[in-house]
């Protein structure tokens, strides 16, 4: 539509901010509204396309809003890394992935919200309001890119980047009916900043369909000098890939991962459904998964780590960064952790070496209300949020592809769905088969009515 000049940037931006101001109060989303920003970028671009005779070479996504989440940098807005101690600190640079955001033509509208150094599946910062989920307000959007996830899903931005750590992507994709991707390690660049938790984190896509996941990876892959980690794009678009047949794979299935054992029923229910339609495709199905335990520990060791590498003063950390500082490990132990998690990954990837692709729930249960952990113990929060998102922080370890897809509701209209993990590299192979599910599940037709009624 744009390109047709049906519509502007200027008129699409106007929308996304009227939309933010009249529904966010409520969902808490945003951390900041760039509105001033915006709208001065919306104008340039709008003036731009006015003038121009051949719109065909637009950059993909002109004119498009969007927003970024609160641990990474926009030059000259805020970014407080969720905690208000840090509401005042001004990015002095662009993050790398924002830089290409910026040539791909976004307009960003603002900063989402995300939990304290993004390091809880939940997103409610110390003195900040929680961001809740469009389909259920009393129930979390997950974390730690929840803000992106509940900004999408709710319609205030058509389309975000996120970033996972130990499934911060898939798993507000899993609360909030997203398709989530986490990419491989080394196919989006993390500069200009080098990396310190051994790798596990990488940005991803938060999109309400696959196509979008696609033309969004499209723009963020890529190596930007002196990364420490980077992979070759395909010979073809990702957005290609999802036209492309797979031919007939051979994908394990579980409905439990050790540790955390059995997904709730009406998880296991979609794991169980999902097979079935892809043994209609003709893919071969077996039963079958990793044992994860092995990897709690040193993965526990590499994530507290990242907390300790804070510029949020002690005394101001919510209770569970705070303990997980108090108790990160040595430097030596933190070197050990890191052998020791590559090791074990080698056993992980080494079972794709008879399967293309591992189906497996997302989550274990479905979405936790907002404060459902507030009382308990930071020793207790940890062994249940290990319980709930166990299926996801492997595969950071592993550095492998993950793509989280919506694919039912609870009983209370929560949506819920599955992940599917490809081999190393192997994203195109994901996004085809998500995309042959995504025709078949239709769920780009769902709409969160709870914010909708509000």
């Amino acid at each position: 539509l744009i390109r047709k000049k049906e519509i502007s940037p200027l008129e699409l931006t106007e929308l996304s901010l009227q939309r933010i101001a009249e529904i966010d109060d409520k969902l808490g989303s945003f951390s900041y509204v760039a509105q001033e920003e915006a709208l001065t970028d919306a104008k340039k671009k709008t003036e731009q396309l006015v003038n121009l005779q051949d719109t065909s070479e637009l950059p993909p996504f002109f004119g498009i809003p969007t927003a970024i989440k609160d641990l990474y940098g926009v030059q000259g807005i805020p970014c407080s890394y969720g905690s208000p101690v840090l509401k005042d600190n001004i990015a002095d640079y662009d993050s790398g992935f924002v830089s290409r955001i910026k040539q791909a033509g976004f307009v960003i509208v603002g900063k989402t919200a995300t939990s304290e150094l993004g390091s809880l599946p939940y997103t409610e910062p110390l003195g900040l309001p929680p961001c809740r989920n469009p389909w259920n307000l009393d129930y979390t959007a997950g974390g730690s890119s929840g803000g992106a996830a509940a900004a999408v899903a709710a319609g205030l931005i058509p389309i975000a980047a996120g970033s996972d750590g130990g499934g911060s992507v898939r798993g507000p994709a899993f609360c909030c009916g997203l398709v989530g991707l986490k990419p491989s390690r080394g196919r989006i660049s993390n500069a200009p900043v080098g990396d310190y938790q051994a790798g596990i984190a990488t940005m991803g896509c938060l999109t309400r369909n696959v196509t979008d996941t696609a033309a969004l990876l499209d723009i963020l892959a890529g190596y930007m000098t002196g990364d420490p980690y980077w992979l070759p794009n395909p010979p073809y678009s990702f957005l290609e890939a999802t036209q492309k047949p797979t031919g007939k794979l051979k994908i394990a299935f579980a409905t439990s991962v050790i540790p955390g054992g059995e997904a709730a029923p009406i998880i296991k229910k979609q794991v169980e459904d999902i097979a079935v339609i892809l043994t209609s495709m003709g893919h071969s199905l077996s039963e079958g998964c990793p044992d994860f335990s092995p990897l709690v520990e040193p993965f526990t060791t590499i994530w507290k780590a990242g907390v300790t590498n804070t510029p949020i003063p002690d005394e101001t950390l919510n209770p569970m960064n705070r303990w997980l500082k108090e108790s990160a490990s040595t430097l030596g132990e933190y070197l050990q952790a890191v052998h020791q998690m590559q090791i074990i990954c080698r056993q992980i990837v080494a079972f794709f070496d008879q399967i293309d692709v591992l189906l497996l729930p997302t989550y274990l249960q479905p979405p936790i209300k907002v404060g459902q952990w507030a009382n308990f113990t930071p020793a207790e929060t940890l062994n249940k949020i290990i319980n709930w998102i166990s299926p996801c922080p492997p595969f950071n370890a592993s550095g492998q592809p993950a793509i989280a897809i919506p694919t039912g509701f609870t009983h209370d209209g929560l949506p819920i769905g599955v992940q599917l993990i490809g081999k190393p590299a192997a994203e195109t192979t994901l996004l085809n088969l998500a995309y042959e599910i995504e025709k078949i599940k239709d769920w780009t037709k769902q709409k969160p009515s709870a914010i909708m009624q509000n």
